[in-house]
Parts: structure tokens; C-alpha cells; sequence
């Protein structure tokens, strides 16, 4: 096994306990890469100046330098550093802060009528959420969902040509349609009304919002739903106490993260997690295998509703840190909710799944759920 092979395993924890026992940063050969998958070399990787989103030689992936795609991946402030990244962060992260939760309760609610298949599902709602919340009409909420999913499959090396071609479409439209005029919304009036250094970032930027919604808090529900049908206990605990649908997910999030890796890139020589690096290496951090340490967490293994000061790797740390973390738990435990409200007896069939393939990403296939 390889920690890319690990993410769609159907149990990879305890290849990742064996690769936290090596020191710091180890390369692997195979891969042609270092690994990091302590908690305390995850952060140092995660916190280094000179440890990048994307390599020096290629800000854009060559697959979609040359179309619409490649030029919302080039002002995407998760893909960029310093200014490029720091000013549409300091715009949307505190509008996402400020959002009510009664708002995004009320959505999920809304948007979740005739829920339909399990799958479609749990990628349409949270991107839908978004999209609500940012004014999108209800009208085009299912098309925008869509779209955002044809332009987060161009994200993946697995791509294939298909893909790559409508995520330039999926690019093209969802640019229009946040060009055009939305309907007046509390998140989109406190995006739309700051002052941008760079005005050409706010469109992509707001897909970006609705592609890092996507796919992630679509694995976020799907191992949340996986681990109550395996734990029907907690299934009667969340009933009884809606409150703890929260510490459910974050949970969840820490337990079987729906992230299981992403990438830095070396931009100058360094020392980080104990060893140094060369200008053009490429450091894969192994975010599940951190959310296990049990110098972060302890007694890892277990799953705990009441784990005190839980710490969770999966929406990174550092600048880069996920802004909407908060929302995602949020989307995510008012996601459940509704299903146990709507359609308990959906847990009964999600034990027949597979993973969607993915180099990073841990997000469950119910194909056997009607």
C-alpha cells in the first residue's frame, strides 16, 4: 500500500500508525516524495514559508493552464501565496464567520425536500447551501451544483480528457453567473461590497468556495453516515440530544477524515520535520495519519462524542487553514439531522459501499442505496 492507494482503502488506519513511526519527514522512493504524517511534522510542513501550495515551475496545472478552468485555479486564494492568497482570505473567511447558523439549518431543510438518491445527494446539498446562501436563485441551484462538481473533477491527476473539457464549460458558466446580477443575500452583500486588491479574484474565488464545499463535506456526511450505521447507538444518542450532531461530525472529521492528504512544494532549501529539503521537492502530508497521532489525540482508536480538546488535521492548519470549517461542520451535522428526520431507515443499506476514486479524498459510493 502507498498513503495515495490508503485514502480509498477500506482501512488504512493501521498503515498509518506504521508510517508515524518513522522520524519526521521520511522519503519514500516509490513515490519520489516525502511523507509527513506525524501531528507535530504535519504542523511544521503546514506552518514552513518556504513549503508551498503549488510548485514554483507550474502555479497552474499544465492539464488546464490554457483554459477557463486554469484561470479560476490561477486567482483561487487556496492555490496561491502571499497577497493573492491573503487579501480574498481576510474578505471571506470572517464573512463565512459571521454567518448564522439558523440560516444554513434553515437551507439544508429547505433544499433537502425530495432528497432522492444518497449519492447525488451529499455532493448537491452542501454546494447548494452555499450557493443559496450566496444568492444564487433556487431555480439555478441544481444546474450551479453541477457545474461546481464538472470543475472540482479537473482538480484531481485522475482526470481524463471528458473531465477536463467540461470543467472549462463548468469554469465559463459558473463565472457568468456570478457576473450576473444575484439576489441580495447577508454572505453575498459582505463579499460583493469589499474592496478586493484584485477585483478579477472575487468570481473565482466564490467558486472556490462552492468547489472546496463540494466533494469534501460530501465525504464529511458519507462517513458520517457510515460510522452510525455501524454505531446505532449513536444513531439514539443524536436523536435524543440534536446538539451533539456536531461533535458527531467533528468526530467523524478527525476519525475518518473525508481529506486524507494534500501536497507542499519545496520553494527553497530548508530544514522542516527534522531533515532538510531541496528546492523542488515535493512533501505529501498525510493528514488522517496526524488525526490518529495520540500525541494530538489520545487513545486515537476510539471514537468519543466527548473528546476534549479534539484536534482535527483534516481542514489543514497554518494559512492555509480551511475559512470554513465552521460551516462545513455546521452543513454537515444539519445534513444528518435531516436524514435521521426524513430517512432513518437509509442506514440500514448504506453498509454496501465502496469509495469514489480519489488520490486524496475519502468519500463514500451508496450505488446499492435507491
Amino acid at each position: 500500500m502507498t498513503p495515495l492507494d490508503a485514502a480509498t482503502h477500506a482501512d488504512p488506519y493501521a498503515y498509518y500508525a506504521g508510517l508515524r513511526r518513522a522520524d519526521g519527514l521520511h522519503f519514500d522512493a516509490d513515490l519520489g516524495m516525502w511523507l509527513a504524517s506525524r501531528a507535530q511534522t504535519v504542523e511544521a510542513v503546514l506552518a514552513h514559508p518556504e513549503c508551498r501550495v503549488r510548485p514554483l515551475h507550474e502555479p497552474v496545472p499544465c492539464a488546464i493552464a490554457q483554459g477557463a478552468a486554469g484561470q479560476v485555479f490561477a486567482r483561487l486564494m487556496r492555490m496561491n501565496e502571499g497577497a493573492a492568497h491573503r487579501c480574498p482570505r481576510a474578505v471571506i473567511e470572517p464573512a463565512l464567520a459571521a454567518l448564522n447558523a439558523r440560516h444554513v439549518a434553515d437551507a439544508v431543510t429547505q433544499l433537502s425536500a425530495g432528497m432522492g438518491g444518497l449519492d447525488e445527494w451529499m455532493f448537491r446539498l452542501p454546494v447548494s447551501v452555499v450557493a443559496h446562501l450566496l444568492g444564487v436563485p433556487d431555480e439555478q441551484l441544481h444546474n450551479t451544483a453541477a457545474l461546481t462538481r464538472d470543475f472540482v473533477a479537473c482538480l484531481s491527476p485522475l482526470s481524463n480528457e471528458k473531465q477536463l473539457r467540461n470543467a472549462d464549460f463548468a469554469a465559463s458558466q459558473l463565472q457568468q453567473m456570478f457576473s450576473g446580477v444575484l439576489e441580495e443575500t447577508v454572505l453575498f452583500a459582505r463579499i460583493r461590497n469589499t474592496r478586493w486588491e484584485d477585483a478579477r479574484a472575487v468570481n473565482p474565488n466564490l467558486i472556490g468556495l462552492l468547489s472546496q464545499t463540494c466533494e469534501a463535506t460530501a465525504g464529511l456526511i458519507g462517513n458520517t453516515l457510515v460510522m452510525l450505521a455501524r454505531r446505532p447507538e449513536l444513531v439514539e444518542r443524536v436523536q435524543r440530544t440534536p446538539t451533539l450532531a456536531t461533535a458527531l461530525v467533528a468526530e467523524v472529521a478527525r476519525y475518518d477524515s473525508p481529506v486524507q492528504n494534500t501536497r507542499r512544494f519545496v520553494a527553497a532549501r530548508c530544514t522542516v520535520g527534522g531533515r532538510i529539503v531541496e528546492a523542488g521537492d515535493t512533501i505529501l502530508v498525510v493528514l488522517a495519519a496526524a488525526n490518529r497521532d495520540p500525541d494530538a489525540n489520545p487513545d486515537p482508536d476510539d471514537f468519543q462524542l466527548e473528546r476534549l480538546q479534539r484536534r482535527v488535521f483534516s481542514f489543514g492548519s497554518g494559512n492555509h487553514q480551511c475559512p470554513g470549517q465552521a460551516l462545513a461542520l455546521n452543513l454537515a451535522a444539519q445534513a444528518i439531522l435531516e436524514v435521521l428526520r426524513r430517512q432513518p431507515s437509509v442506514l440500514a443499506s448504506v453498509a454496501n459501499f465502496g469509495y469514489w476514486p480519489s488520490l486524496n479524498g475519502r468519500i463514500p459510493r451508496f450505488d446499492a442505496v435507491p
